[in-house]
């Protein structure tokens, strides 16, 4: 190698012609890179690879703090709180619920379920106290825009923490990793951060469909009767339909709340029992890449998502009385999902109710009962 290169300046100084000196040159920097990459060329892409990531920390830094003083504002105008709540604000922002201990998984959900609702609990009670003037629909809405700026500043407290750490250790896998899931983190920021101006007007959002689908079924076909409150933010209104009796449960709105679909379920079979001959949820789903938002599928199951207590609680009672289990889901993608309602999706609403009606013409005979739960947050929906 050395030998080499002594011979190029050697040839250097004999030869005078631009032309071969360039050319020589040409020939020489790979082998210059060759030798010295080991030494620098780790550190010129860990250097590269963090200047990326401090480029778009900075951009989530900015996503927070817009997304932080929107919620603010909104506090203060429909809240019309008497004191500066910033900083009660900002405690919320670091709120947090520790998961259960899953050693013994006997019960566990039973357990996650009550960290969940004291979680719930406490964060709304202290949306309360900051809006003395807000109404409790009005409450629950300012509570969701709440979690997504929390949402938003746990993002960004995680990037910047493999970001610094990375810097620290000059570990290029650490800077790696966080590099290649950039773009999908970046993805979902940019989502919550339009979230926002739904939560912050009460508009409803993709997530809905489900709410708005059981809303609209009840509606075409005499809007219900005896609409009752069966758990907590959950609803159920009856509906007669082609001599049978469709139970239709779904959150309450227009606040934003997903409601107890599942204990709502588990009520009525217990109430109905043998009666019961269908359950069928319908709720979003995120869609693959190179699939169209809006589209209808179905399947067999309960279309839950989140962590799993009022999905779990259904599959029990279903399990337990032999009820089939209906599924139809209507294709988003996870900015569709917490924006505001596009019109492609809410076109799909006819679609599913019509699927509906003839699910329950096939599956329940004449004279017994069906039940409808729609599934998703309820902003905007009343």
């Amino acid at each position: 190698m050395f030998i080499t290169i002594f011979n190029f300046f050697q040839e250097i100084g004999k030869n005078t012609d631009i032309i071969g000196i360039i050319v020589s040159l040409v020939w020489l920097i790979p082998w210059l890179i060759f030798l010295f990459y080991p030494m620098f060329g780790s550190k010129f892409q860990i250097t590269f690879i963090l200047r990326e990531v401090e480029k778009k920390l900075e951009k989530l830094k900015m996503y927070r703090d817009e997304v932080r003083n929107r919620t603010l504002e909104a506090i203060k105008r429909i809240g019309k709180p008497k004191e500066d709540i910033s900083k009660r604000l900002d405690d919320l922002l670091d709120f947090f619920i520790i998961q259960p201990e899953s050693m013994d998984p006997y019960g566990i959900v039973w357990k996650l379920e009550h960290l969940i609702e004291s979680g719930e609990s406490k964060f709304e009670n202290v949306v309360r106290e900051m809006c003395p003037e807000a109404q409790e629909y009005q409450i629950k809405t300012l509570s969701n825009l709440v979690e997504v700026a929390r949402g938003l500043n746990t993002i960004y407290r995680l990037v910047r923490h493999y970001y610094l750490l990375g810097k620290r250790t000059a570990n290029y896998a650490i800077a790696l990793q966080i590099q290649m899931i950039l773009p999908q983190i970046m993805e979902i920021a940019e989502a919550y951060r339009k979230a926002a101006q739904a939560f912050e007007y009460g508009q409803p959002i993709g997530d809905g469909i489900g709410v708005l689908v059981a809303a609209e079924f009840a509606y075409r076909n005499g809007n219900g009767k005896n609409k009752m409150e069966i758990a907590k933010d959950t609803v159920v209104s009856e509906v007669d339909f082609e001599g049978r009796k469709v139970l239709v449960v779904r959150a309450l709105g227009p606040g934003a709340t997903v409601g107890r679909p599942g204990e709502a379920v588990k009520r009525i079979v217990e109430k109905e029992k043998d009666k019961i001959k269908l359950i069928l949820t319908v709720d979003a789903a995120i869609k693959l890449e190179g699939e169209e938002s809006g589209k209808m599928m179905e399947g067999i199951g309960v279309a839950i998502g989140g962590p799993g207590i009022d999905k779990y609680k259904i599959e029990e009672i279903a399990k337990t009385y032999g009820i089939p289990l209906h599924a139809l889901v209507i294709t988003e993608s996870i900015t569709d999902a917490i924006t505001p309602l596009r019109e492609k999706i809410y076109k799909a609403v006819d679609v599913v109710v019509e699927r509906i009606k003839k699910l329950i013409i096939e599956e329940v005979p004449p004279g017994f009962t069906a039940i409808l739960a729609g599934i998703g947050n309820s902003v905007g929906i009343g």
